[in-house]
């Protein structure tokens, strides 16, 4: 980026760009971390959900809607 590019820019452009870049490399800890636990334990990461939990999802929806007043 050309000098001139890089004085346009604001502050606050600037601190935005920097916190998605913190926030990509904190996600890709998280991951990292999260797999070695997982590869430790002998588990997949993401865990898998189980089908019967998956075959409830519908149920759900249903149970925590609110009603009309």
């Amino acid at each position: 980026m050309s000098d001139q590019a890089q004085q346009s820019r604001s502050l606050r452009e600037i601190e935005m760009e920097v916190e998605a870049e913190g926030r990509e490399w904190t996600r890709r800890r998280l991951e990292e971390r999260l797999q070695q636990e997982a590869d430790r334990d002998g588990k997949v990461f993401p865990p898998q959900r189980a089908k019967s939990e998956a075959s409830s999802d519908g149920m759900d929806g249903a149970k925590h809607r609110r009603r009309g007043t």
